[in-house]
């Protein structure tokens, strides 16, 4: 018997062995993460709740918050999560082209929600309402700014897979990287529209 034979045989190097020796760890370290963001987010959502009303004598949301603006954004930032569910459709129908269409449209749709935010911010500080101006203030840069952060990182993150994609197509490796930054941009999805009613639509009403 050959020496590859019995290798075979044994099994020490077959290729279901080392598929299952290299299985990726991905999934159970990426829901480490995000339990840890949801740690990150609660202590923000506790902050903002304990000094929400700590104007010092400054505005209040009513006096900056416009509703429509506010509606705009999270509706920009929901049809994105849309548009990757979509995504993921065509992925698992093997239809390459379509998913980097939907991919740069999620991205699109992302990139107006990071803009719109970037210009809010800009207006509350050149209209004296900055970060430093109460402890409110603080609070709510804090919290929309580390979930703008975020959804940063996320269209960075949404640009490598396109081309990701573009060279190695929908092989596994790259299934399972949309399955991951799935989960990811939808969890931004759920703590926005915790924003969106705590700080907003709570306040402005």
């Amino acid at each position: 018997m050959s020496v590859t034979q019995t290798t075979s045989l044994g099994g020490a190097h077959s290729p279901a062995h080392e598929e299952h020796h290299h299985e990726s760890p991905t999934p159970i370290g990426f829901w480490i993460y995000l339990m840890s963001d949801c740690i990150i987010f609660g202590t923000l959502f506790a902050t903002y709740a304990v000094l929400g009303y700590s104007y010092a004598g400054g505005p209040s949301p009513k006096d900056l918050f416009e509703p429509g603006f506010v509606l705009i954004e999270t509706a920009l930032l929901l049809i994105s999560s849309v548009t990757f569910g979509v995504a993921m459709l065509r992925a698992s129908a093997g239809q390459l082209g379509s998913t980097i269409n939907w991919l740069i449209v999620t991205g699109l749709f992302g990139a107006g929600f990071i803009a719109m935010e970037i210009y809010e911010f800009n207006h509350l500080i050149h209209i004296g309402a900055g970060p430093d101006r109460s402890a409110f203030l603080s609070a709510f840069f804090a919290l929309v700014g580390t979930h703008g952060l975020h959804v940063t990182f996320g269209l960075v993150w949404l640009i490598t897979l396109t081309v990701q994609l573009k060279i190695h197509g929908l092989n596994e490796a790259n299934m399972r990287r949309m399955g991951t930054l799935s989960m990811f941009w939808h969890f931004l999805d759920l703590i926005w529209i915790g924003v969106f009613s705590f700080v907003y639509l709570v306040r402005i009403i």
